[in-house]
């Protein structure tokens, strides 16, 4: 299976620290968001990815390209255990690129996928949300679609306040976790939200969907909308996610993952937790 990444918007939301770099490449603790996503998809046995990028997006490329020069100065200098992460990070998975020309929304963007993944199933894995869980949340997803032959998304229950953020499904629980979804709505007053479950920006998606995202009109926003063409599906199940989704798409919840990621380096916890420390009591 290949897998899509998204990675075209703007980041506004970052600005000014996204006006010359892209959100993706914003460091949790001590990586890019976009290494997260992609280490994800290659423990979920994928490795043939298409990141879909726009203008100022150069530096993701980068990344995972190899850097002789930066290699040959950790060779000869003996730091050998950076010489090995530089390494892995372009032995990662076979990494193509196609740029998204105008900002038309998620569905315009996997829409430009189309010919890199022909006429198979395939992952989409939004590039500024990290999943964290005992079997990686693409995985869950693949194990699904393979069960019952149809398009599958990550799912998680959020507090009926923060509804207006996300898609949200209305759907019939078939078996635990798993639901055979009925309805999908984008960004809905809490009033009108058909219940609490957001599909976090994990998918495993088949073929017609481009034709799907073909036959739909701009949405909210102006945009073409992935939810509204995922509406238009024969049959899809949604996946209550086992395990936590950071939606890096804010300044505080991006500071707040990077904090929870150090917590499990044992050489920065104790540190970090008396840094902490000092700093409530200064606050106090």
């Amino acid at each position: 299976m290949k897998a899509v990444i998204p990675a075209a918007g703007f980041g506004t939301r970052f600005l000014p620290a996204t006006k010359a770099q892209p959100k993706e490449m914003l460091p949790v603790y001590d990586k890019p968001t976009i290494q997260y996503v992609i280490e994800e998809a290659v423990a979920s046995g994928i490795d043939d990815i298409l990141i879909v990028t726009g203008r100022n997006k150069r530096s993701i490329e980068d990344h995972f390209d190899k850097s002789f020069e930066l290699e040959q100065t950790l060779q000869s200098a003996g730091k050998d255990d950076r010489l090995k992460q530089v390494r892995e990070i372009t032995d990662l998975a076979d990494i193509c690129y196609v740029r998204q020309k105008e900002q038309k929304g998620l569905g315009d963007a996997i829409y430009c996928a189309k010919k890199h993944i022909g006429g198979e199933a395939f992952a989409v894995l939004l590039g500024d949300s990290i999943t964290k869980g005992p079997t990686p949340c693409t995985k869950q997803l693949i194990d699904v679609y393979e069960k019952y032959g149809a398009s599958a998304i990550s799912l998680e229950e959020v507090p009926k306040e923060k509804v207006e953020r996300y898609g949200i499904i209305k759907g019939r629980e078939v078996e635990k976790d798993i639901y055979k979804i009925e309805k999908l709505v984008e960004k809905p007053l809490s009033h009108q939200a058909p219940s609490n479950l957001a599909i976090m920006g994990r998918y495993v998606l088949t073929p017609d969907i481009f034709d799907k995202i073909d036959e739909t009109e701009p949405g909210v926003g102006g945009e073409i909308q992935l939810t509204d063409a995922l509406q238009k599906l024969d049959s899809i199940y949604g996946v209550t996610f086992e395990g936590k989704t950071y939606d890096i798409g804010n300044r505080l919840e991006w500071l707040k993952t990077s904090i929870e990621f150090a917590m499990d380096d044992d050489d920065s916890k104790d540190d970090l937790i008396e840094y902490m420390r000092e700093i409530i009591i200064e606050n106090e």
